[in-house]
């Protein structure tokens, strides 16, 4: 893990935005297209409105989230949403999207129609990812119904987990396919969450989970 501290979180946007261009750029210069995955959530919302105009040949790029909350796009708490109108636009417009949702009551029902979409893009090119307080990433949560099979070696793709304190079901890249990514960038704000991720470092997977994917990693911190 290394730990890289901007100014504030405007510095930390443009830097990272430009960082992770030019990991996709080197990307596309080994291969047809690049995998890459990026959080839902707020934080990351300051880094795509620069990112989805940096000069790239988007249209090579496929884009996919780390994890979804198993609601329609159209919904308030869809991440999706929040790509749409954040990253999706601009010259990224062009970038390829590979949805986590599919409609059907429950995850379980389409798993196998949605990682027959994403397997064959695997390795994952660049990974952007989130952490909360709880030491949480993607929608692994410490406890969760179905963190088990996310951490797991020999994981699927897709992990569906239903954590008890969040209201919606949830659907996850697992462990295994999020670590094995190329370039990977944690992006983080506050002291408590820089202290978590500090904590982490010396937490088994299933007690802090995002400890599954800090070797290697970036760690993007502003006060």
């Amino acid at each position: 893990m290394k730990l890289i501290e901007y100014a504030d979180e405007e510095m930390m946007a443009i830097d990272l935005a430009n960082q992770l261009a030019g990991d996709l750029n080197t990307a596309l210069e080994h291969d047809d297209r690049a995998l890459f995955v990026v959080p839902g959530g707020s934080t990351p919302g300051p880094v795509f409105d620069v990112l989805c105009d940096a000069d790239l040949d988007w249209s090579r790029v496929d884009i996919c989230l780390s994890d979804e909350r198993w609601v329609p796009e159209v919904h308030i708490r869809s991440n999706t949403r929040m790509l749409r109108e954040r990253l999706l636009v601009g010259r990224a417009a062009k970038a390829g999207y590979l949805p986590l949702y599919a409609r059907a009551e429950a995850p379980e029902a389409v798993l196998a129609e949605l990682e027959a979409v994403i397997q064959p893009r695997l390795p994952i090119a660049v990974l952007l990812l989130g952490m909360g307080a709880d030491m949480h990433t993607a929608s692994l949560f410490p406890g969760t119904d179905g963190l088990d099979a996310a951490l797991a070696h020999d994981a699927p793709v897709l992990v569906p987990l239903r954590p008890s304190k969040v209201e919606d079901v949830r659907i996850s890249l697992s462990a295994r396919v999020l670590n094995a990514a190329v370039a990977k960038h944690l992006v983080i704000t506050g002291e408590d969450k820089r202290k978590a991720v500090e904590r982490a470092r010396t937490c088994r997977p299933e007690q802090a989970p995002v400890a599954a994917i800090l070797d290697e990693t970036d760690v993007h911190w502003a006060p």
